[in-house]
């Protein structure tokens, strides 16, 4: 590839995936389209582009995602991040949701309803990104919560499929921090849809194996330049940006890493024998020491 292209790319990719599946999405509603295709649509296009780019834009040859590791983490997304949010939101959330609407609560009337979209979904990303914020940074510090998160921070490569690599126990805990409260505030459709094709995209991009540079929003978003830091095999570096979506809470916090003279090193535990497989993984959490040397 032609140097100034590459340099191009790794500067525009990232702003300009992420601005055409939201600009997709607001299309789509406006059209009418159901709010699921208009949200899952956008998303889907998003992965395919990244999918696309790790092949085109590499940013480092042995993290390429190999068939082993696709099969596993294909178990991951499958599971823990479209079916489990499916299981808990039907038979937790709604339940709730239906007993505060019957007795008649004013729970609800806390969100902002007369907030344009736009103001909603920012005030959701600072709010839910606060909360994930000490989920994650207690999942860091917290022996227990760091055997479940221990999982996550298992693989010795970043790509962008190995995002839902989480022990379902700690995905239900990330629900009960950036989703249930929403949802028992009343948190719109049009909100919540907008506020996934973000969440989505930028997940990705936070594991993609691509050479990008985010430049000033580096101060603003948690994307891939932070993140990898956060994947680092050495726990000084890895107890750090701990934002899910934004990083502004590690600014605010203390916990903002990101040096300009290297690169990250290995990745993964310290613990090279941790199990890789899914099985292996959901029991992992409950054998002391695993997570250590």
């Amino acid at each position: 590839m032609n140097p100034a292209n590459k340099t191009l790319l790794t500067h525009i990719t990232y702003p300009a995936v992420m601005t055409a599946g939201i600009t997709a999405h607001i299309v789509f509603m406006g059209w009418g389209l159901n709010v699921m295709l208009s949200t899952y649509l956008p998303i889907l296009a998003g992965a395919a582009l990244i999918t696309l780019t790790e092949h085109k834009l590499v940013y480092r040859g042995q993290w390429t995602g190999r068939k082993k590791d696709v099969i596993e983490d294909g178990i991951y997304m499958a599971l823990i991040q479209i079916a489990l949010p499916r299981i808990i939101m039907a038979g937790f959330s709604l339940y709730l949701l239906e007993i505060l609407r019957e007795s008649e609560t004013i729970s609800l009337k806390f969100w902002p309803h007369d907030w344009n979209t736009g103001s909603q979904v920012i005030l959701m990303l600072l709010s839910a990104d606060f909360f994930r914020y000490w989920l994650h940074r207690a999942s860091h510090e917290w022996a227990y919560l760091w055997r479940l998160h221990a999982v996550h921070h298992s693989p010795h490569k970043l790509y962008w499929f190995n995002v839902g690599r989480f022990h379902p126990i700690e995905k239900c805990l990330q629900m009960l921090f950036d989703t249930i409260p929403f949802v028992l505030l009343g948190v719109g459709e049009q909100v919540f849809a907008l506020y996934l094709v973000f969440y989505s995209i930028n997940g990705f991009f936070q594991h993609c194996n691509i050479e990008l540079k985010l430049g000033p929003l580096n101060y603003l978003i948690s994307g891939p330049e932070l993140h990898r830091w956060h994947h680092s095999r050495l726990p000084e570096e890895s107890n750090q940006n701990y934002g899910n979506n934004l990083i502004l809470w590690d600014l605010l916090f203390g916990t903002w890493f990101l040096p300009e003279t290297r690169q990250v090193g290995e990745l993964g535990l310290t613990n090279r024998s941790y199990p890789m497989r899914f099985l292996d993984q959901l029991k992992a959490p409950f054998i002391k020491g695993l997570d250590k040397d």
